[in-house]
């Protein structure tokens, strides 16, 4: 029996967890918020958010030909070019589309930190990344699930 009690206590370890940044359940609490930096500078993040740029179809009104306010990658933001800002630009939607209750918030995060990004894109990134999507789907103008 002491063996046994011996070889149950010998296989138990320490639990192990991860304490890195998770996943974002709330929008950002300003611009100072420390989980922006792991969707800013972490490539995979930018680049799940170029895929969803795709998927909801927001190209279709915000490629780098639209006029004005619409034209994301020339820098000028319509409201503000804090991280904050354009996700609160992006959730609160268009119009009458409310992003921020059909799109999951890490996804929110995701394009928020991708359109930031877009006025660092030359045109080769651009169609770089037109390339690797083409097989992806892509929405001409997302309203969401039904």
């Amino acid at each position: 029996m002491p063996l046994l009690l011996f070889v149950a206590l010998a296989g138990c370890s320490r639990e192990a967890r991860d304490l890195g940044p998770s996943r974002p359940q709330t929008a950002p609490l300003g611009d100072r918020d420390p989980r922006i930096a792991t969707y800013q500078q972490d490539f995979q993040q930018l680049s799940q958010g170029a895929r969803y740029f795709s998927y909801y179809g927001c190209q279709t009104c915000h490629d780098e030909s639209a006029p004005g306010w619409r034209n994301l990658s020339d820098g000028r933001w319509h409201r503000g070019d804090g991280f904050a800002q354009v996700y609160g630009a992006i959730a609160g939607g268009h119009g009458a589309l409310r992003y921020g209750a059909r799109i999951p918030v890490e996804q929110l995060w995701q394009l928020t930190a991708y359109t930031r990004d877009l006025p660092e894109h030359f045109p080769e990134k651009r169609q770089r990344t037109a390339l690797d999507q083409r097989a992806e789907p892509q929405g001409a103008r997302w309203s969401g699930p039904q």
